[in-house]
């Protein structure tokens, strides 16, 4: 079942668990090796896997990333496929169908696989909303077997963007090229920008998967020191609660 929805800005917010697990053996690191420096323990890293379903108050419907979709996924290589998003839609009342608008934080494979299936859009009614530097260094399976599917249903930005009133999207690079986060109210979806609770202790604590580390940390600790200043709502994609106060 979802967690209990948040109201923020006059949007019900509600997080959708798609999956619960440790990376696969083909890049599972204890978390000492993931987040180097942070004094973490030498245990694996137990992921929770959220995506965000957003309903305004016309009834519109958001949905904030995909996950990491079906067994033959981009992400069937390392995380613990099949996920449960559609039931979990299901659960909140929503049929795929429905959703107007999917937005994508970035293209790593549990972030956008479950964007389709069978070689068809799940959303097949959603624009899908991107950033332009995401899109133009995207490679491989994401843009064979996610991208090319739904390339007509694009809406492409460049940056901060209003994609849907009162919600917005923010450039935050360095995890990928084209990161970005979503924001309602005092609510941010923070997608990859934050991974553990020990980034939010100290922002400089590097993600050994990030695509450019030094970036990215440079990126969250700028993102998150305006964010704690507004005493932001984070909805964060891997935490085992989904919703933090700063």
């Amino acid at each position: 079942m979802p967690h209990r929805p948040q109201h923020v800005a006059g949007v019900e917010v509600t997080p959708l668990c798609d999956a619960v697990g440790p990376m696969g053996e083909a890049i599972r690191r204890p978390l000492a090796e993931t987040f180097p420096g942070a004094g973490l323990p030498e245990e694996p890293w137990i992921l929770h896997f959220h995506c965000y379903l957003l309903r305004d108050s016309a009834g519109r419907l958001t949905l904030v990333d995909t996950g990491i979709g079906g067994t033959d996924s981009p992400a069937s290589l390392w995380a613990p496929v099949p996920g449960a998003l559609t039931g979990e839609l299901a659960a909140a009342g929503v049929a795929p169908a429905d959703i107007g608008t999917v937005i994508l934080t970035h293209l790593h494979s549990d972030h956008a696989s479950g964007t389709v299936t069978d070689g068809r859009p799940v959303f097949e009614n959603a624009r899908h909303v991107i950033q332009r530097a995401e899109l133009d260094t995207a490679a491989g399976a994401m843009a064979d077997q996610v991208l090319n599917v739904i390339k007509g249903q694009l809406q492409v930005v460049d940056g901060d963007a209003e994609v849907a009133p009162g919600l917005h999207v923010h450039l935050t690079p360095g995890h990928t090229p084209g990161h970005q986060i979503a924001r309602v109210g005092d609510l941010a979806i923070t997608g990859d920008l934050v991974l553990h609770p020990a980034q939010l202790a100290d922002p400089s604590v590097r993600y050994v998967y990030d695509d450019d580390q030094e970036r990215a940390a440079a990126t969250r600790a700028e993102v998150l020191a305006g964010l704690r200043a507004e005493r932001a709502l984070l909805a964060t994609a891997h935490f085992a609660e989904p919703f933090v106060r700063l």
